[in-house]
């Protein structure tokens, strides 16, 4: 199959569905074109070696890329986003149609919603059908994270995303709860597959150590709890900190760990110094390269999201990549997440925003002996690969491209 393949983001920016994924198709024989942005994800800033222009085509690791111009921002400003989002979405609808080679099918990856602007406009002029992938359920999304609240900007959002529900020849979703939800919209069941995300599991597994990192590690307590990823509103980490106070003279060999950025790094560390808390450590993000073996030296690994009836259809990208690694899993999560957790027995799902309950997992992982959580762990990584792995993913992608195919 020749297969268009839209997204804002793609590499050098760390973007899992990206160049491996691609690459995998190719080697099974379908033909890939990239039609995406100028690389400025997550700091906001054009990486070095790119500048914003009318149009570039490249080649990246033997895939045709072709890059079309956009305003690059990332940060909490909602006026930067909705700029970030609309540009490359502008942009991508008026040059696509005249730079894209003919394909059989479109292939648009949401987020931001605002990707299927230019699928209909390609679509619309080149008649190629679109199957779309939504990782993140706008407008719920916005509201949750309190990037966007406008009652009536957030009714438009609804609108437009529920027409390009009904445009796209197939949708693909996350999890079965972003399914459901698709059919309370009144989507067709048949309409939506379920294919779970995965992560680059061969490099997590194969990765390298970071000498600093691995120093840093040397230098913590004995029970090290591992948050690593995005630090942002949805996360709600403060109350991870609340937890921390409460049991930092309790259990003192306990110290949380964060790697990675974000917008909240710089509020939440602000409430460690106000609170001297002395069992929490912020690391800086490491490359993909070196993220497997920071997760592989931890305990226990984290992951916790704000309550909301949002992230209970919601997976975490991070889920697959704490079971890949093979450790236990503290997940303070409700729904189709921790689901999974309880159904892999990996690890222990707690309500988010529960600080007792949040408490009672850490004193319990801590009172367990290492050959049982790494039993834990070790289910954890044998469920991933049967279920969640690029592999499974890819044999589930071909099918869903072939059966949209087969009906034009």
């Amino acid at each position: 199959m020749r297969i268009l393949f839209i997204t804002q983001w793609f590499q050098p920016e760390a973007f899992y569905k990206g160049v491996p994924f691609v690459k995998k198709l190719m080697e099974r024989g379908h033909k890939i074109q990239v039609l995406t942005g100028f690389p400025n994800y997550p700091t906001g800033k054009v990486f070095p070696g790119y500048k914003v222009r009318w149009f570039q085509k490249e080649m990246l690791d033997g895939i045709e890329v072709l890059r079309v111009p956009l305003y690059p921002s990332h940060d909490g400003s909602a006026m930067g986003r909705i700029a970030n989002y609309l540009s490359f979405a502008l942009s991508a609808s008026i040059l696509g149609p005249w730079v894209v080679k003919k394909a059989d099918i479109i292939y648009a990856y949401h987020p931001p919603a605002t990707i299927f602007l230019p699928a209909f406009f390609i679509k619309l002029f080149r008649r190629f059908p679109v199957v779309f992938d939504i990782q993140d359920f706008w407008p719920d999304t916005l509201a949750a994270t309190g990037m966007f609240c406008n009652r009536i900007g957030l009714k438009m959002v609804d609108w437009y995303c529920r027409l390009s529900y009904k445009i796209a020849n197939k949708i693909v979703v996350l999890s079965p709860g972003f399914k459901r939800k698709l059919i309370e919209k009144g989507v067709p069941s048949q309409k939506i597959e379920v294919i779970y995300n995965w992560c680059d599991d061969r490099e997590i597994t194969a990765s390298s150590p970071d000498p600093v990192v691995a120093g840093e590690f040397e230098k913590t307590a004995q029970f090290n709890i591992l948050f690593a990823g995005n630090m942002g509103k949805a996360q709600k980490l403060d109350v991870v900190l609340k937890a921390a106070e409460q049991i930092q003279h309790k259990l003192p060999q306990v110290k949380f760990i964060f790697i990675g950025g974000g917008v909240e790094v710089d509020s939440l560390k602000s409430i460690v110094h106000a609170n001297n808390l002395t069992n929490v450590q912020f690391l800086p993000s490491c490359p993909p390269s070196q993220i497997g073996s920071v997760l592989s030296q931890a305990d226990v690994l984290l992951v916790h999201l704000k309550k909301d009836p949002l992230f209970e259809i919601t997976i975490p990208s991070k889920i697959q990549a704490y079971m890949a690694v093979g450790k236990p899993i503290l997940a303070a999560i409700s729904g189709d997440a921790a689901d999974i957790i309880k159904t892999a027995e990996c690890g222990i799902a707690c309500e988010s925003e529960n600080t007792d309950e949040l408490i009672n997992a850490i004193k319990w992982f801590y009172a367990h002996p290492q050959d049982k959580l790494l039993q834990m762990g070790n289910r954890g990584k044998r469920y991933y690969f049967e279920n969640f792995s690029m592999h499974v993913g890819i044999e589930r992608f071909e099918k869903v491209f072939q059966s949209v195919c087969d009906c034009k």
